[in-house]
C-alpha cells in the first residue's frame, strides 16, 4: 500500500504499554512468589532457633532426671519435623540449607537412640556440637531470608525503574512524535483557514503523523495552487464583467444620444466623450463627409504623437465619414469600437435622413400652400383682373350702368377673396401640439366649436399608434376643412365626426343635419371640396361626398393603413 508507515506510532506505544504491563506483571508475580515463599521463613527460623533451647533443656532434664524429659523429647521431635521445617525441602530452598537440615536430622537420629538407653550422658557431652550445627543452620536460614528480601527489593527497584524509564520514553515519544506534529498540524490548519496556503510542516517521521504532515503539506500546496487559480479566474471574470458592463454602458449612452428627436453636433460630441472613456483610448476624432466636399471634424480626448487608427463609417455601402483614435496599453476593446462606429454611422445617416424628411415636409407644405393659393386666391384675383379690364372698357365707352354692375361684382369678388384668405390663413396656422390623434382632434375642435352654435360630437375609435405624423397632419386638416364647410354653409344644428378602424381599413365621416346642396350644381362645389380630395390622394384614400338639399351633408374618407 502506498505511503504505508514504516514505524507506526500505535505499534510503538502499544509495545511500550505492553512492556510496562509485562514488567508490572513480572515484578508483582516475583514479589508475590517471594512473599509467599517467605511466609514460612520466620516460622522456620523461630522453630530452628527453639531447637537450640530444646537441646539444652533435654541435656538439663538428663542431668536433673526431670520427669518432663519424655514430653520435652516429643516436643523436640515435633519441632524438628514440623511443617515449617518440612517446607525446607521445596525446590526454592537452596541445597546447602536442605543439606544442613538433613544433617541435623541425621545427627538427631544418631543421638536419639542413646537417650532411650542408659547412655544418656553421651547426648550431654555432644549437645554443644549439636547446638553449633543448629546455630549454623539457623544462620543459613536467616541469611537465606535476608537474601530473598534483598532480591525482592532489587527486583522491585529494577522493575519500577524499568517501568519509569519506559513511561518517560513513552511520554517523550508521544511529545515528539504525536503532540508536536499535531500542534504543527493545528497551526497549519488555522493558517489554511485564514487563507494562507504557504504552510510547511517540519515533521521528519516515517510514522502515520509524518505521512499525515507530508500529505497535509501537499494538500495545502494544491489548495493554494487551486485557490490562486480560482482567484485569478474570478479576477479575470470580474474584469470581463466590468469590461462588459462598461461596454454596455457606453453603447447605452450612445444609443441614448441617438434617441433624441433631432441630432446635433453636441450629440456626436457626447458620444465621442463616452467612447474616449474606454480603457486604452486617449483621443478620438470623428470626421463627417459633406456632399459639397467639406468635412465636419469633432474631437474628444487629448491627442499625442502616437499612431492614429482609422475606420470608415459605412452604411448600405456608402461611406459617411471616418472614426480615428489613438490607443495605449492595455489595448481597448476593438469590438466595442466597431459597435460604436456603426452607431455613429447610423447617427450620421439618421441626421441626414432627418434633414431630408424636414426638407421634403417643408417643400410639400409649400407646394400645398401654393396649390391652395392657386385654387382659391389666384382664381379670384384672375377673375377680378378680368373684371377690371371690362371696367376700363366700359368707362372708355362711358357706359356707366354696366360699369356700376362690374364694380359691384369686383366688390363681391374682393369680399370673397378676403374670406378665402382668412380661411387659408386659419388652415396654415393650424398647430398640433398633441402627439396622440384623439387628443389633437379634440384640441382642434375647441376653437371651431366656439365659432358655431351647432353641437360638434366627436366619436373617435381610431388608434394613433398606426398613424405617422404625415398622415396625422393631413387627416386632421381634412377633418377641419370638412367641419369648417359644415359650419359656414350648412347651418346645421349638429355635426358628428366619426373615426373608425376595421383591420387595416380606416373610415372617417363628417356628417351634419344642415341645408345640404345639389351636387350637380358646380357653382356650389366650393374650392374646399377639391382641397379635401387632394389631401385624400396624399393619404392614398378616397373622399366621398353625399348630400341632398335640406337633407344635410356627409363627407366620408376611406384609406388603408398599409399602402
Amino acid at each position: 500500500m502506498q505511503n504505508r508507515p514504516q514505524k507506526p506510532v500505535t505499534t510503538t506505544i502499544a509495545r511500550a504499554m505492553l512492556a510496562i504491563l509485562l514488567l508490572s506483571i513480572a515484578t508483582t508475580s516475583f514479589a508475590l512468589l517471594t512473599l509467599a515463599s517467605s511466609l514460612n521463613d520466620a516460622e522456620a527460623i523461630n522453630v530452628s532457633g527453639s531447637l537450640r533451647m530444646q537441646s539444652y533443656r533435654l541435656a538439663y532434664d538428663i542431668q536433673a532426671e526431670s520427669p518432663l524429659f519424655d514430653d520435652h523429647l516429643d516436643q523436640f521431635e515435633q519441632s524438628l519435623f514440623s511443617p515449617s521445617m518440612a517446607a525446607l525441602e521445596h525446590w526454592t530452598v537452596p541445597a546447602d540449607i536442605q543439606r544442613h537440615y538433613y544433617n541435623l536430622i541425621d545427627r538427631w537420629e544418631s543421638l536419639n537412640p542413646s537417650l532411650a538407653t542408659e547412655n544418656e550422658m553421651r547426648f550431654v557431652h555432644e549437645v554443644a556440637t549439636f547446638v553449633d550445627n543448629i546455630d549454623r543452620f539457623v544462620f543459613e536460614l536467616q541469611e537465606f531470608s535476608v537474601i530473598k528480601l534483598q532480591i525482592l527489593s532489587i527486583t522491585g527497584g529494577v522493575g519500577l525503574s524499568l517501568i519509569l524509564v519506559i513511561a518517560l520514553f513513552t511520554i517523550h515519544f508521544t511529545q515528539r512524535k504525536i503532540v508536536s506534529p499535531l500542534n504543527q498540524l493545528v497551526a497549519a490548519s488555522q493558517q489554511v483557514q485564514s487563507g494562507n496556503f504557504d504552510v510547511k510542516i517540519e515533521v521528519k517521521s516515517d510514522n502515520e503523523l509524518g505521512i499525515l504532515a507530508e500529505t497535509f503539506s501537499k494538500m495545502a500546496a494544491e489548495l493554494g495552487k487551486h485557490y490562486r487559480n480560482l482567484e485569478q479566474s474570478v479576477n479575470e471574470k470580474t474584469r470581463r464583467l466590468r469590461h462588459a458592463n462598461e461596454s454596455l454602458q457606453v453603447l447605452y449612452n450612445c444609443s441614448q444620444e441617438l434617441s433624441v428627436t433631432r441630432l446635433t453636433t453636441q450629440n456626436f460630441k457626447n458620444m465621442l466623450d463616452t467612447l474616449v472613456e474606454i480603457e486604452g483610448l486617449t483621443a478620438v476624432t470623428l470626421t463627417i463627409d459633406e456632399s459639397n466636399g467639406a468635412e465636419t471634424v469633432i474631437k474628444a480626448g487629448i491627442a499625442t504623437e502616437r499612431h492614429w487608427h482609422h475606420r470608415d463609417l459605412m452604411l448600405d455601402g456608402q461611406i459617411l465619414g471616418q472614426l480615428s483614435w489613438q490607443e495605449t496599453l492595455p489595448c481597448p476593446d476593438h469590438a466595442l469600437i466597431d459597435n460604436v462606429s456603426r452607431l455613429l454611422g447610423r447617427g450620421i445617416y439618421y441626421n441626414r435622413a432627418q434633414k431630408q424628411a424636414d426638407q421634403l415636409l417643408l417643400m410639400e407644405e409649400r407646394a400645398t400652400i401654393a396649390r391652395e393659393l392657386h385654387d382659391s386666391l389666384a382664381q379670384s384675383l384672375s377673375y377680378l383682373k378680368i373684371q377690371v379690364t371690362l371696367l376700363k372698357r366700359q368707362l372708355a365707352k362711358q357706359e356707366h350702368e354696366h360699369a356700376e354692375q362690374i364694380i359691384a361684382e369686383i366688390d363681391n369678388g374682393l369680399s370673397g377673396a378676403y374670406t378665402q384668405l382668412r380661411e387659408l390663413l386659419s388652415t396654415f396656422r393650424l398647430t398640433i401640439k398633441e402627439a396622440n390623434f384623439g387628443e389633437a382632434l379634440v384640441e382642434m375642435m375647441k376653437p371651431l366649436d366656439e365659432q358655431s352654435d351647432a353641437m360638434i360630437i366627436v366619436d373617435n375609435q381610431l388608434s394613433s399608434l398606426n398613424l405617422d405624423a404625415h398622415r396625422q397632419v393631413h387627416l386632421l386638416q381634412l377633418i377641419r376643412e370638412a367641419t369648417l364647410n359644415a359650419i359656414k354653409h350648412a347651418q346645421a344644428d349638429e355635426i358628428i365626426i366619426t373615426c373608425q378602424q376595421q383591420d387595416e381599413q380606416v373610415n372617417i365621416t363628417i356628417c351634419d343635419d344642415g341645408l345640404g346642396f345639389d351636387q350637380s350644381n358646380e357653382k356650389l362645389n366650393h374650392y374646399g371640396l377639391a382641397i379635401m380630395a387632394e389631401r385624400a390622394d396624399r393619404l392614398n384614400g378616397k373622399v366621398t361626398i353625399t348630400s341632398e338639399p335640406e337633407q344635410g351633408c356627409c363627407v366620408t374618407l376611406s384609406f388603408l393603413l398599409t399602402p
